[in-house]
C-alpha cells in the first residue's frame, strides 16, 4: 500500500524545528552571557562554534537553492506555475531570489526547509487522489535534504560545543543552569538527527521496511547515552590534558578515516568527493556509530564499540589519576568516573533493546533467521520480472573503467546518462500491459546502498522526472542499466 502522510509525521517535524531552535538559541544566549561575564575567551569560542557551521551549512543549502531555482524545473512550494518550462516571470522570479537570499542570510536557511517539508506533507493530505503521491515525495525529497543539512551542522556544531560546555564546567567545577542547557540541547541534537538521518532513509526508501517512531525513540536514548559518556570522557581529560587531547581526536579521526576508506564505499561520483566523504564520517566516528556501507554491519559495530569503550576508560582512568585535587573531592570524581561507564552501559542497553526488538526487518532472534540488521531477499524466480519498487530515485555510483566501456552486446558508452524515450510494452505477454508514458533510462546502474551526498545527479534527475510528470499526462518511470544481464531490468519506479 501507499505511503500517506500522518499527523504523527507532522508533530516529528515540529518537534525537530523545536530541538533546532533550542540548539541554536541556547548557544547565542551562553556565548553573550560569557561576554557579559568578561569571560572573552570562552565567549569567542563559543561563538565562533556556532557562526563557522551555520555558514557551511547556510552556503550549501543556498547552492542547492541556486541549482533547483535557477533551472525552473517545476513549481515551486507555492507552487502556483503549471507549466514547468516556463516557471516564475519577471518580478516575481526577483523577489524569489530577494527572499531565498534573505533567508540564509539570516541563517534560517534549515527552519525555511523544515516548514516547506510540513507544507508539503500537508498537501499531500489534502490534494485529489492522483495529486497526492506528488507531494509525498517531494516532502521526501526536501526531508532528505534537510536531513543531510542537519547531520553536517550538529557534527560541525554541536558536537564540538558540548565538549567545549563540558570541559569549561569540569575546569570550574560548577554548572551554571545556562551552561547545563546548551550542552543538554546540543546532545539531544546529535541524537535526534541520527536517529532522524536513519528513518528518513528508511522512510524514503520502499525496497526497505521503514522505522517506527517506537524504534526512533529507542535509537535516540541509544545514541544519548553513548554519545554523552564520549562527551564527558572527552571533557574530563580535555580539561588537565589539553595538548594531548588534541593529538588524540586527530589520531582517532586519521584511524577512522582509513578505516572507512579500505571499507570501500561507493557513494560520491568522483575518487575525490568519495574520500572528502570518508573525512566527514570521520568526524563522525569521534562520537558515535554511522553505518556507512550494506552488507552484515554487527561485527565493523562490534569492533568500533570496543574500540571507544576503551578510549573511554582510558581517558576517564588518565584523568582519575592526574586531576586536581584542590578544586575536585574525590568522591566528585569517582561520581564522574561511575556517570560514564553507566550512561554508555545504558546506550549499549537500548542498542540492544533496539535491534532485538524494535528493528524494522524484525528481531535478532526471529524464527526466520534474516537477523535484525539486514534480512536476506529471497532470490528471484528465474525468467520472472523483477518486482518494480515505487520509490524516489537515489543517488548514482560512480562506473569502472569496465562498466563504461560496456560489455559486449550491451549498449555503445557514448550514450548519454539520461536519455528519455516512449515506453515500449512489455515483452511478457502474461504481465498487465501498461499504461503508455515516458520512460527515464540511466546508462549506469544502480548502487546498492544510495547516500544523499551525490547531489548534483539527484537533482537533476528530480528535475527530469517532476518536468516530465507536469508535460505528461502519465507518470515517468525509471530504468537503470543491468551489468552482465541480456535485458534491461526495472529498478525503481517512481509515481513522483
Amino acid at each position: 500500500p501507499a505511503r500517506r502522510y500522518r499527523l504523527r509525521d507532522g508533530c516529528w517535524v515540529l518537534c525537530a524545528l523545536l530541538v533546532c531552535f533550542a540548539d541554536g538559541a541556547s548557544d547565542l544566549w551562553l556565548a553573550a552571557h560569557y561576554y557579559v561575564r568578561g569571560q572573552r575567551w570562552w565567549f569567542g569560542l563559543t561563538l565562533l562554534f556556532v557562526l563557522l557551521p551555520s555558514l557551511v551549512v547556510q552556503l550549501l543549502s543556498f547552492r542547492w537553492f541556486v541549482y533547483d531555482f535557477a533551472a525552473g524545473s517545476t513549481k515551486d512550494s507555492a507552487g502556483s506555475t503549471k507549466d514547468s518550462a516556463r516557471g516564475p516571470r519577471g518580478c516575481c522570479r526577483l523577489c524569489v531570489w530577494m527572499l531565498q537570499g534573505l533567508i540564509h542570510l539570516l541563517q534560517l536557511g534549515q527552519v525555511w526547509r523544515y516548514l516547506r517539508t510540513l507544507y508539503l506533507g500537508l498537501q499531500s493530505r489534502w490534494q485529489a487522489e492522483h495529486r497526492r503521491r506528488h507531494f509525498y515525495w517531494r516532502m521526501m525529497f526536501e526531508s532528505a535534504d534537510i536531513s543531510m543539512l542537519r547531520l553536517l551542522e550538529t557534527f560541525l556544531k554541536s558536537a564540538p560545543q558540548l565538549v567545549l560546555q563540558l570541559s569549561i564546567m569540569v575546569q570550574q567545577n560548577s554548572i551554571e543552569p545556562l551552561q547545563g542547557f546548551s550542552a543538554s540541547a546540543s546532545l539531544v541534537s546529535l541524537a535526534w538527527m541520527i536517529a532522524s538521518y536513519q528513518k528518513v532513509l528508511r522512510d524514503s526508501r520502499e525496497d526497505k521496511m521503514p522505522m517506527s517512531y517506537k524504534g526512533a525513540v529507542v535509537q535516540i536514548l541509544w545514541h544519548l547515552f553513548t554519545i554523552a559518556a564520549r562527551a564527558i570522557a572527552f571533557a574530563l581529560f580535555a580539561s588537565v590534558f589539553q595538548l594531548y587531547f588534541g593529538i588524540f581526536i586527530v589520531t582517532h579521526w586519521c584511524i577512522m578515516t582509513f578505516w572507512i576508506i579500505q571499507g570501500e564505499t561507493d557513494f560520491c561520483m568522483s575518487k575525490w568527493e568519495e574520500i572528502i566523504y570518508n573525512m566527514v564520517v570521520g568526524i563522525i566516528y569521534i562520537f558515535c556509530w554511522f553505518n556507512v556501507k550494506e552488507g552484515r554491519s554487527r561485527y565493523r559495530m562490534c569492533i568500533y564499540y570496543i574500540i571507544t569503550l576503551s578510549e573511554n576508560a582510558a581517558l576517564t582512568i588518565l584523568w582519575f589519576l592526574y586531576y586536581d585535587r584542590k578544586t575536585t573531592s574525590d568522591f566528585d570524581a569517582l561520581i564522574l568516573v561511575c556517570v560514564v561507564s553507566s550512561s554508555f552501559a545504558l546506550g549499549i542497553f537500548f542498542m540492544f533493546i533496539y535491534y532485538c526488538l524494535l528493528h524494522p526487518n524484525g528481531p535478532i532472534f526471529s524464527s526466520s533467521g534474516g537477523g535484525c540488521i539486514f534480512r536476506q531477499q529471497p532470490a528471484p524466480v528465474p525468467g520472472s520480472p523483477v518486482e518494480a519498487v515505487t520509490s524516489p530515485p537515489r543517488s548514482l555510483p560512480r562506473t569502472t573503467g569496465g562498466e563504461r566501456d560496456g560489455a559486449p552486446g550491451e549498449r555503445d558508452s557514448c550514450v548519454p546518462v539520461f536519455q528519455v524515450r516512449p515506453c515500449a510494452p512489455p515483452a511478457p505477454a502474461a504481465r498487465a500491459p501498461r499504461t503508455e508514458r515516458p520512460v527515464i533510462r540511466i546508462d549506469l546502474p544502480r548502487k546498492k546502498y544510495p547516500a544523499w551526498d551525490a547531489h548534483f545527479i539527484d537533482r537533476r534527475l528530480r528535475k527530469t522526472i517532476l518536468a516530465l510528470e507536469y508535460a505528461s499526462p502519465s507518470t515517468p518511470r525509471l530504468q537503470y542499466r543491468t551489468p552482465g544481464a541480456p535485458q534491461e531490468v526495472l529498478e525503481y519506479e517512481t509515481t513522483v
